[in-house]
């Protein structure tokens, strides 16, 4: 029989993540034991204290995988082409992640631990709001508007955009990728098309009209 090949330290590293996503992303953290992620992986509890520390320092390494894998996907999709090609492409890229990676993207919208500052989802929407209005401001100041308020729309959107993902995965994906994608595109690009330059207050009557 021939002998077993033993791990390198950043393969043992690769499939120990790989276990916890997919156990992480089925149970969620708290009913997620390190006993379950050693004995499928095949190795021994200080095996895994040995790279993570922890079970939070492994779900934080996986949280930021799968961040750090997302965020690409949507830099991406901003980095050319118009803005409103820009848009729908971030969009697109956004629920395509949440279609094929479904393990991590289950592990950003799942329970996390309760000594976390953030939720993974909140952190991945500060990150691509961060990235989504960077190209706001300048979108805004090319046409006259004021680039401070580019960060409330770009958290507007992006925030629109992953509470989409997160209702599409939980229904079951019950419309097509590309329609629900179609349609967050046009409702956010038609906010922005017809966004006024300075929106005024609410119940406030256009000037020049007179009660009736």
């Amino acid at each position: 029989m021939a002998k077993k090949q033993r791990l390198t330290g950043p393969q043992r590293r690769a499939q120990l993540l790989e276990v916890g996503r997919e156990l992480f992303a089925s149970r969620g953290y708290e009913a997620t034991a390190i006993e379950e992620v050693a004995a499928q992986a095949g190795v021994s509890k200080p095996i895994v204290y040995e790279h993570f520390g922890a079970k939070e320092g492994l779900y934080a390494a996986i949280v930021e995988q799968e961040m750090d894998a997302l965020v690409q996907r949507m830099s991406d999709a901003i980095a050319q082409g118009t803005p409103r090609e820009r848009f729908e492409g971030a969009v697109l890229a956004f629920l395509s992640y949440a279609k094929e990676e479904p393990a991590g993207f289950a592990v950003l919208t799942r329970d996390s631990p309760t000594s976390s500052a953030r939720r993974g989802l909140t952190r991945v929407i500060d990150d691509l709001a961060q990235r989504v209005g960077d190209i706001f401001q300048a979108e805004f100041s090319r046409a006259g508007f004021n680039a401070k308020v580019a960060p409330v729309y770009a958290n507007a959107l992006v925030g629109m955009v992953t509470q989409v993902g997160v209702w599409w995965a939980a229904e079951g994906r019950p419309i097509s990728l590309e329609h629900v994608a179609k349609h967050v595109a046009a409702l956010g690009w038609m906010g922005l098309r017809h966004l006024p330059r300075e929106p005024a207050a609410l119940g406030a009557r256009p000037k020049g009209k007179t009660k009736g």
